[in-house]
């Protein structure tokens, strides 16, 4: 095990089982603004191994306040959050498996672009897709998590 995640290993809760555990778990976030990009940060450090992005839309320079995977230079550029996000994600743990996906989620690709994920983290800004997300993870028999 790397001196990357050293402490979680020494963590009684955790483990070197654990983190092993940790590192073969992947997660799609839908929504990477303030609490998706903050948690799929989080998920990067924590040591998953597998982490999609999911998001439609560009970074802006009001998001830059609080969107914290995000610079100035991305702003300047427009890029989009979803490739954003997997570059910087990238930068932080190199041997990460992370795809960015610039779409929005709709009934007719939810299934798809959530299949084969072992948790979904719903970080959405609107109802309609919450629900979508949700049904969909309880279609895959999948955990769902959301926040906001």
């Amino acid at each position: 095990m790397s001196e990357r995640h050293s402490r979680s290993v020494l963590f009684a809760g955790i483990g070197a089982e654990g983190q092993k555990r940790i590192g073969a778990c992947s997660i799609a976030f839908v929504g990477v603004g303030a609490v998706g990009a903050a948690a799929a940060e989080s998920a990067a450090r924590a040591g998953f191994g597998r982490i999609r992005l999911i998001d439609r839309d560009v970074v802006e320079e009001s998001n830059l306040a609080r969107q914290f995977l995000y610079d100035a230079a991305d702003a300047a550029a427009v890029s989009a959050k979803a490739e954003a996000a997997a570059h910087r994600l990238l930068k932080i743990a190199p041997d990460l498996a992370v795809s960015g996906v610039v779409a929005d989620l709709d009934a007719g690709n939810a299934v798809d672009l959530l299949s084969g994920y072992d948790v979904v983290f719903d970080a959405s800004d609107n109802f309609e897709t919450r629900f979508l997300v949700s049904d969909a993870a309880r279609f895959l028999k999948r955990p769902s998590v959301y926040a906001a």
